[in-house]
């Protein structure tokens, strides 16, 4: 499996010919999506769910589809008919030869005046974990964790803590576009060997489309 990270909190992953792209928003390129055959997205923040985006790959292949939760598949579904799928936590589904397991209610706490919205998680093939925006556990062992390293609800204390819940093997920054280059090396050294430790996990930051093999 072939993992790219592209900008903010997109990624795609490709196995045999096929592809999927998780959360192509605002922050990431504009044609991040554009050649997937399977289109995930975790919850309709703008960073997130980007309609132009999604419209595009879903037009550029008339083949693809969109799993996403029910407050981003109302807003695309009527003109990708029997395209967009709605899920939810406990769900599970293939898409683009991917299994794929839902997991997670609810986005993290903002501000306690700020109302929550629905926010899904994605586990691919029971080794890769993309959380969207929450720090949701999956309740099973996980190879590759996607871990959403800055936002305006989330400390590196939550971070760090998040990983040693999960146990992965190797963790993997996104959520990182408001991160400054000055920032990325303090995030670096604290989610790495010489920072307070995360459990054993193997820590790794890519940059807008660079790939790594899993």
């Amino acid at each position: 499996m072939k993992l790219t990270k592209h900008g903010h909190a997109c990624v795609r992953l490709e196995k045999d010919g096929r592809s999927l792209v998780i959360d192509p928003g605002g922050f990431t390129e504009e044609d991040a999506a554009v050649g997937a055959d399977a289109l995930l997205v975790t919850h309709e923040h703008p960073d997130h769910f980007d309609e132009d985006r999604l419209r595009r790959a879903l037009d550029a292949n008339p083949a693809a589809e969109l799993w996403t939760l029910r407050s981003v598949a109302d807003q695309v579904a009527a003109a990708f008919p029997g395209r967009v799928h709605t899920v939810g936590e406990g769900d599970a589904f293939t898409a683009a030869g991917f299994d794929v397991q839902v997991h997670g209610q609810l986005h993290a706490v903002i501000h306690p005046d700020i109302p929550r919205i629905t926010n899904v998680g994605y586990l691919l093939d029971g080794t890769v974990f993309h959380p969207g925006d929450a720090l949701t556990v999956p309740g099973r062992p996980v190879d590759t964790l996607m871990v959403p390293v800055m936002a305006p609800w989330n400390r590196v204390a939550d971070v760090i803590d998040y990983i040693r819940e999960v146990a992965p093997r190797r963790a993997i920054d996104i959520h990182d576009a408001l991160l400054t280059d000055l920032a990325r090396p303090v995030y670096d050294r604290m989610l790495g060997p010489a920072g307070p430790g995360v459990g054993g996990a193997g820590h790794a930051r890519l940059a807008a489309g660079e790939s790594m093999e899993l």
